[in-house]
């Protein structure tokens, strides 16, 4: 840890401490191996999602990983890989074209679907097209036990704080401002972060001003927004699923909030939700890497003298970069025309097709638990799931 803080001592950010947020350190990664051997609940949930894992060979492939980028490149890309072939018909990436040409470290920026599996597919598939593997935005509401905190900071994931007072969010805001631009400009590495805090449930994807507030804090050119986020070089992916597992779980929790606005999900919640998404059928899945927007950043130095409005412009920007470069499947067509009662993609599915997912349809309605259940509402809320992305691909194509 020493040299984490001599490092930080060179840079504009030297006043921040990154220890309560950052990844392990090499020299951290032997003790981080041992505590997670010695974890009952780490050795569970393993074999909850590899019934047949050897469990004493796992850990010698464990303890012969001397750094990060060992356990990364061998084990978290085996697992991630072992869990795209059980649940995913496929998983592919387009785009790389676009992304730039050299090494320049980068600030990806998508659309987000499953809490887990959208960073963690994105890291194996950049390292398969030789981009390697980035730094992963993760909230600490998702770190119900310590062996989850360890595992996810020993596969280079940094810490996002939630829940937190007014002055508390501020505060740690500013410190993940710097982290990230510390990373990007001075450790070299490249870094993921939704577009927003949680996923979108209805998937009308949306950048929160938020976000983008944020990244700005800790920039090198105070009150010059642009060069704060052109400094981050931002390409944003869209990330397409046919099929989300944890869509009826959605579903179910747009109703609960309908019918108790007070409603908040436990942290069984999210357990639920994070095994739902990781060991169920996914179908296809596609990331398509868009254009950093830097050039279409320069265009909107008009705006610059309202802070809210240049803001908006630039979320506008990474939205149509995602929105226009989804991959749509039948699906996505079916439940449109389901949804608004016509048939205008007819051509872009079959009878079976349609057949298919309205059985699909009926069967995640039917796992929905719940004591005044509105199959009405629920039905509406899944399709407007599959159908809001071609909606806004509709309406922002230029």
């Amino acid at each position: 840890m020493q040299s984490n803080r001599r490092l930080m001592m060179n840079t504009d950010h030297s006043k921040y401490n990154f220890d309560d947020i950052r990844p392990l350190n090499d020299d951290e990664v032997r003790d981080a191996i041992e505590s997670l051997v010695a974890s009952e609940d780490f050795r569970s949930a393993l074999r909850y999602i590899m019934p047949d894992l050897d469990w004493e060979e796992f850990v010698n492939v464990m303890r012969q990983c001397k750094t990060k980028g060992q356990f990364k490149t061998t084990l978290a890309y085996n697992a991630v890989m072992q869990i795209a072939k059980m649940t995913t018909f496929s998983l592919t990436i387009s785009g790389r074209s676009r992304a730039p040409k050299d090494v320049t470290p980068c600030t990806f920026i998508s659309n987000h679907r499953d809490i887990v599996l959208d960073a963690a597919f994105l890291n194996v598939l950049l390292l398969e097209i030789g981009r390697g593997m980035t730094q992963i935005a993760i909230g600490d509401n998702l770190l119900i036990h310590p062996w989850i905190d360890t595992l996810v900071r020993l596969n280079n994931c940094f810490i996002v704080k939630r829940d937190l007072s007014v002055r508390q969010l501020l505060e740690a805001s500013r410190q993940l401002s710097a982290y990230i631009h510390h990373t990007i400009k001075v450790s070299g590495e490249s870094i993921w972060i939704a577009q927003r805090e949680g996923r979108a449930k209805d998937s009308n994807d949306h950048t929160q001003s938020s976000i983008l507030k944020m990244l700005n804090m800790a920039g090198d050119h105070k009150d010059n927004i642009l060069k704060n986020l052109m400094s981050l070089n931002i390409v944003p992916i869209a990330i397409s699923y046919e099929y989300d597992p944890c869509d009826y779980l959605k579903a179910k929790e747009f109703q609960q909030k309908r019918d108790n606005p007070d409603f908040v999900k436990s942290k069984r919640d999210d357990l639920l939700n994070m095994e739902t998404g990781m060991l169920n059928n996914k179908g296809r899945v596609h990331f398509t890497i868009g254009s950093p927007i830097n050039d279409k950043l320069v265009r909107l130095e008009h705006k610059e003298s309202d802070k809210n409005a240049l803001i908006a412009a630039i979320a506008e920007t990474i939205d149509k970069e995602i929105y226009k470069h989804y991959r749509f499947y039948p699906c996505n067509y079916v439940a449109y025309d389901l949804l608004h009662h016509s048939v205008y993609f007819r051509t872009n599915y079959d009878l079976r097709d349609k057949m298919l997912f309205e059985t699909y349809l009926q069967k995640q309605i039917d796992k929905i638990d719940l004591p005044n259940k509105d199959e009405i509402f629920l039905r509406t809320k899944i399709l407007e799931m599959y159908s809001n992305p071609l909606q806004n691909h509709m309406d922002n194509i230029e």
